[in-house]
């Protein structure tokens, strides 16, 4: 694929999912510490997700990384809106600020923030 395919192919995932994680691993299985933690997050969250396996295409794991401007995996998506990584999904549901952002955006939340 070109990097246009690509971009375009990362579009319509985005677009056509509610809630799209791209993620070393799956969400039944990580195959990395934090793409692990931001999966269990929005599985303790109770929100349902799209888990997008970047280790099964390299065009993908670079694509993604180019096309939020952001360069590392994982990447969370919401609503075809770009949220962060790691790092900020983790303070953001710290904070309760990661409930909130999903309640706003019309999603039910198994632990709602305070």
């Amino acid at each position: 694929m070109s990097d246009q395919d690509i971009k375009d192919w990362i579009s319509k995932q985005i677009t056509s999912n509610d809630i799209v994680l791209f993620m070393k691993g799956t969400k039944a299985m990580p195959q990395c510490g934090f793409s692990m933690q931001v999966a269990q997050i929005l599985n303790h969250l109770g929100v349902e997700f799209e888990d997008i396996n970047v280790l099964e295409d390299m065009g993908v794991r670079e694509g993604v990384k180019s096309f939020s401007n952001w360069p590392t995996i994982p990447q969370l998506y919401v609503k075809g809106e770009f949220v962060g990584g790691c790092d900020i999904i983790r303070e953001m549901f710290q904070e309760g600020e990661l409930q909130s952002y999903l309640l706003d955006k019309g999603f039910e939340v198994q632990a709602p923030a305070s």
